[in-house]
């Protein structure tokens, strides 16, 4: 059998290979392995690539190996993206570095306003980042405190890649800089050019394509970038490639990704005019927030905690034993169901972390209504992804039970809001297909999600 094309997503816990044709559009098959970084091994994710396409095989009954004209890939093994930010104002050239890197996939691993102290360097040092990301500065204004971080960050990381994201003004001397110390450097637009203003497409743009060139984010990787004759995103980044796809279809949209080691909401919103008069500070159109202390297999611990473990066992014959022999991909009927109650509080804690509110406070003039953080009060669409929610039962009821009624405080999405399943769990795969064949990839996402 020949496919057009193999999209693999190498993750935390699995790794998925997906295979389509395209003319015309059509998902062929999934299969599905424990990903190679930490087991028995030797931890090459070569491995579990080569047992998911085996379990692709297997799945369309072939008697012989698949034949395939290319391969992409998403890749969120190791860590992912590695990324340490540093801007000047937290609250406005950080903040939007910070959305330019979550936007495009990373984990942030060091973020730090204003220039960095000894141990702010040492810190970066010890996390060994795959890019570093440096802002500072509206356009025509400070200018000191970037070009001094970056210098002493091109000085104590020479082999890590750089971007440049802050004051025009600097980039003659970053460039000068770079070239005195031995990085690379990329530059970039202004994330934040002028107050209230984000501008974090092109930084998200540029840090996947860094990403790419340099990926080594475990053994194997750069094995896999050589079978990979195409492009190979961060996992969290392809989704919101995807979720920008459909958005530009359908309208504002939230798409949940649970996943074994975190929980990913991804945002496409500009929001409702009412709530925008009130806000505090602007917010970019595409947001995602990733939480570290949520996944369903890596970081069990943590949600068993928040939900409490006297509550678990009333729930559940077992629980400890649940939680002691916790699997990757759950088998029995028994854990599906703890794995999907732990997907739920995930879920709901996650866009609890994601979504603003509304906050009152009196003034001599009477009561004033202020908004803060994001505003997701207009998004006609829940999206599930990731295994978690589309391979484990009741995912459909746990975004149901997310939603929040017209009254409420919180600038969650509101009752009504239609509820769409990744039902092919393909939706990562054709974020990386998109940026290559984006027609065909959304014709596939819409079947995926069945709104054709």
């Amino acid at each position: 059998m020949h496919t057009d094309i193999l999209i693999a997503e190498i993750g935390s816990t699995t790794t998925v290979v997906n295979a389509f044709t395209l003319s015309p559009p059509k998902f062929i098959g999934q299969g599905m392995a424990a990903t190679t970084v930490s087991f028995d091994s030797g931890g090459d994710v070569r491995i579990g690539l080569q047992n998911a396409i085996k379990d692709l095989e297997r799945n369309l009954n072939l008697s012989a190996p698949l034949k395939y004209g290319e391969m992409l890939a998403a890749s969120s093994a190791a860590g992912g993206l590695k990324m340490c930010v540093h801007g000047l104002v937290y609250d406005m050239t950080v903040r939007a570095a910070k959305e330019a890197a979550l936007g495009a996939g990373a984990v942030l691993k060091v973020v730090t306003a204003g220039k960095l102290t000894d141990r702010d360097v040492k810190k970066v040092q010890e996390q060994n980042a795959g890019i570093i990301l440096v802002a500072g500065g509206m356009d025509y204004g400070e200018r000191e405190t970037a070009v001094f971080n970056f210098t002493r960050l091109a000085e104590a990381c020479p082999a890590v890649p750089f971007i440049y994201a802050g004051n025009i003004q600097n980039r003659d001397e970053i460039l000068s800089v770079a070239q005195q110390k031995g990085v690379k450097v990329y530059i970039t637009d202004n994330v934040y050019p002028a107050v209230d203003v984000l501008n974090v497409e092109p930084a998200r743009a540029i840090i996947q394509d860094v990403f790419e060139q340099h990926i080594t984010h475990a053994p194997g990787m750069g094995d896999i970038k050589q079978l990979v004759g195409g492009k190979i995103m961060p996992t969290p980044g392809a989704v919101m490639t995807a979720a920008r796809l459909l958005y530009e279809e359908i309208g504002d949209l939230a798409v949940f990704d649970v996943g074994g080691a975190t929980t990913d909401v991804h945002s496409v919103s500009v929001g409702s005019p009412e709530i925008g008069a009130m806000s505090l500070a602007p917010e970019p159109l595409c947001k995602r927030t990733v939480e570290g202390d949520l996944g369903v297999f890596l970081n069990i611990p943590h949600i068993v905690e928040k939900i409490g473990l006297t509550e678990l066992e009333r729930e559940f014959a077992g629980a400890a034993d649940l939680i002691k022999n916790a699997k990757a991909i759950p088998v029995t009927d028994i854990e599906r169901r703890f794995i999907g109650r732990l997907t739920a509080a995930a879920v709901a804690t996650a866009l609890s972390r994601h979504a603003g509110k509304l906050t009152d406070f009196y003034t001599p003039a009477g009561k004033k209504t202020v908004a803060t953080g994001r505003d997701l009060t207009a998004v006609k669409y829940l999206i599930a992804t990731g295994g978690a929610l589309t391979r484990l039962p009741y995912g459909g009821e746990i975004l149901k039970d997310v939603l929040e009624p017209k009254s409420s405080q919180r600038l969650a999405p509101r009752e009504g809001a239609r509820v769409l399943i990744d039902n092919d769990y393909i939706m990562a795969s054709l974020g990386v297909m998109s940026a290559v064949y984006p027609d065909e990839a959304l014709v596939l996402l819409k079947k995926s999600l069945n709104i054709l």
